[in-house]
Order: C-alpha cells, then structure tokens, then sequence
C-alpha cells in the first residue's frame, strides 16, 4: 500500500461521546478528498470511545491516527493533534459533531485558489434525527475571497468557533490553544486572523453542530470571566499585528465578545454573589477600554444595528443591563 501524503490533517478530540463517534468518524473518512489524515485523540474517555476508535482505526488504516492519552481537556488534545499533523491544512471536528462529505475538499481547494492561509464554511445546528433547527450564516454579502485589509470589519464580525475553518498549518508554528481555560477558540483563533492578508469562505453549511437532548444543561459560572482573559489576550497580540492601526474594528471586537457575548453568558449564572461579581468586572473592563454606552447600543455586526437583530427577549436583556437595572434582572431569571 502506497502512503499517499496527508493535504489535510482533521483532529478531532474525544472524551466521552459513545452515542456520536461513530457519525462523526463516518463523516470524516467518507470525504471525497482523499489526502486526509484523522487523528483521533482519546482524551482519557471512562465509555467505549476508545473501542469505537480502534474499530475505526483497524477498518480504515490509510486515514485513521489513534491515540490515547490522560484527560487534559479539549485545548490540549487539539495542541497533541496539531503537534503530530503531517498535513498542509489543519482542520478541527468535535466529536458529536459531524460533516458533509464534501467540505475539505472545497476549502482547501479555495485556500489554494486564493492562496489563504485560513478558509470558513457556514454551520447549521441539527438534531439527533439530522433536523436542521438553526442555520448559521458566518460572513454574509462579502465574496469568495476576502482582502483583510480592505474588509477588516470581519475581525469583530465573524464568528470564532475554530470547527468550521481550515487552517494552513504554518499559522501554527508558534501558537497553540491555551489549556485550562473556556474560551479557547475566542482567545486563539482571532490571533492567527492576524497572520493572514486574505481568507477565503464558502456560503455552504458543510459543518453540522449536534444539539444534544442528552446533555445537561451547563451551569454558568465563574469561568465565563475567561471570555474577557481571552479578549485581552488577543488586544496584546493585535497592537503588534499589521493591523495595529485599525482601532475601531478592534473597538467592535471587544463590544461583540467582550461585551454582548459576555452577557450572552452571564445571563445564565444563576449564583448570585457570582452574578455581581462578574458584573463589577464586566465594568471594569467597558471603562478601561474607554467604551461608551452609544457605541455599545450603535455596534454594527455585517452593516446591521447588532442589538436591533437580536429576539426580544434578549433585547430586553441587554437593555436592561446597559439601564442598570441588575436587581430587576435577576427577579426575571
């Protein structure tokens, strides 16, 4: 048998998803490209995922890289993948996850069309009978092939899951997704936006995020203050980036993460003392970075008013926050 040299290598960590992993493997060697390598990490799983896995890794040899290594959580099972990718691309598969078989086939022929060091693809959120229940268009009204430089708005506007893009692998050479934290993908993938001059997009929703109806509803806590960490680490790699002059889409980059989605998570934390506590910081970090109510309330995302596209429940939210009316919140949670 002839070893054919791995274009792609797909890491896809693994802990305890015996329900889904067969799915999401089946997905992954069924690609139509063939210069694939999977590297299955299993991070410490207690069920039969490792069983499933060497079942896989015995039936496709050619595709399939086992591994077993002690749980570290899922930033450092991807950094073990990325350190023994063999492929010009990395791509990230999380392991309830699944895709279509086409989609690394199409991106990396368009990072090697337009020569882009990193390529995003649209999600869709189904369930366990494959239903779509939500659509997730990433980069609407932009084309194929995006100029960073002219169309820099994509840094606060995307979306910085690290599942639905391909990476060249040189965008790694330095950098890793930092252990211990929540938030990993906020915290790393804006940085190795920094490192391109173009990027590249499909419109096809090739990535499929499963929502579990076994999963028990995470409880919101103090590690959400690992979203504001993560902004400020990309702020230090951003004032020494090519882009360091571009101050206002650094500006929407904190509203959106640092501010809306913060509270997106906040609004879930049902401890009380924590509530507050993240809250003072919240603040903290808002009049720090010198941002304004307005901008807050006039932020933009893909030419639309942000707060103004959202459902009114979460209008009423954020509203209601930015009024500073806390205590009346926390009697409607």
């Amino acid at each position: 048998m002839i070893n054919v040299p791995s274009k792609v290598s797909i890491i896809v960590p693994v802990y305890n998803v015996e329900n889904y992993l067969a799915k999401c493997l089946d997905s992954l060697v069924n690609q139509t490209l063939q210069e694939i390598e999977i590297l299955v990490i299993n991070d410490g799983s207690k069920d039969s995922s490792g069983h499933i896995i060497q079942e896989y890794a015995q039936q496709y040899p050619d595709k399939i890289k086992a591994f077993q290594k002690e749980n570290g959580g899922l930033s450092d099972a991807r950094n073990f993948g990325i350190d023994r990718a063999t492929g010009d691309y990395i791509g990230f598969v999380d392991s309830d996850d699944y895709v279509t078989e086409t989609m690394f086939e199409e991106m990396v022929n368009l990072a090697e069309k337009h020569q882009s060091k990193m390529v995003i693809c649209n999600i869709q959120k189904v369930d366990e009978y494959g239903n779509v229940t939500q659509k997730l268009t990433q980069i609407p009204n932009l084309p194929e092939r995006i100029d960073l430089e002219k169309h820099f708005s994509v840094f606060s506007d995307i979306s910085y899951f690290a599942c639905n893009k391909l990476f060249k692998k040189e965008l790694f050479a330095d950098k890793r997704f930092k252990k211990g934290i929540h938030f990993e993908d906020i915290q790393l993938v804006p940085q190795l936006l920094l490192e391109c001059t173009t990027i590249a997009q499909t419109q096809n929703f090739h990535y499929q995020y499963l929502e579990r109806s076994d999963s028990i509803t995470k409880t919101h806590t103090k590690k959400g203050l690992d979203m504001l960490k993560a902004v400020e680490d990309v702020e230090e790699v951003f004032k020494k980036s090519v882009y360091s002059e571009k101050l206002q889409e650094l500006k929407n980059f904190q509203i959106f993460e640092g501010v809306y989605s913060f509270l997106a998570y906040l609004a879930f934390v049902k401890e009380e003392e924590h509530f507050y506590e993240m809250a003072v910081r919240l603040n903290n970090f808002i009049t720090q970075r010198g941002i304004k109510i307005k901008d807050i309330l006039n932020y933009n995302r893909f030419d639309r008013n942000y707060l103004l596209s959202l459902p009114l429940k979460k209008k009423i939210f954020y509203l209601l926050y930015f009024a500073g009316q806390k205590k009346l919140i926390r009697k409607l949670m």
